[in-house]
């Protein structure tokens, strides 16, 4: 079956730097557009970046912009979020995701074909 896994979150001061990562199987990921979502503690999940399925095609959310970056290596059936500056409203549990179609923006929740579980992130102040 199909399973994405996070890692990489942890404690962080704010400033800091963490690279998560999202590694794929049980499907041909190279057909798969991936990205990433976050959700804060009584918060909405929100988008935060989308990578095409090559990688050449990125789209970053506008409050990550700058700080941010998204990449994959289809070899090793993963993707990265490089997450540079981070501020306490950062403080999130962050999920990948996959979609079959290839799209990359921000697409309703449901569109998604797959989910990771989530790896939580915290920024202190």
């Amino acid at each position: 079956q199909v399973q994405l896994v996070e890692s990489g979150g942890g404690l962080v001061q704010a400033g800091g730097s963490l690279r998560l990562s999202c590694t794929a199987s049980g499907l041909t990921f190279d057909t798969y557009s991936m990205g990433w979502f976050r959700q804060a503690p009584g918060g909405e999940r929100e988008f935060v970046a989308a990578i095409s399925r090559s990688g050449d095609g990125m789209y970053v959310a506008g409050s990550v912009e700058g700080r941010f970056a998204i990449s994959r290596d289809n070899v090793k059936n993963m993707v990265f979020l490089q997450m540079n500056s981070l501020r306490p409203e950062d403080t999130a549990v962050y999920y990948c995701n996959a979609d079959s179609r290839g799209r990359v923006g921000v697409l309703p929740l449901g569109d998604y074909d797959y989910w990771g579980q989530g790896t939580q992130v915290t920024v202190s102040s």
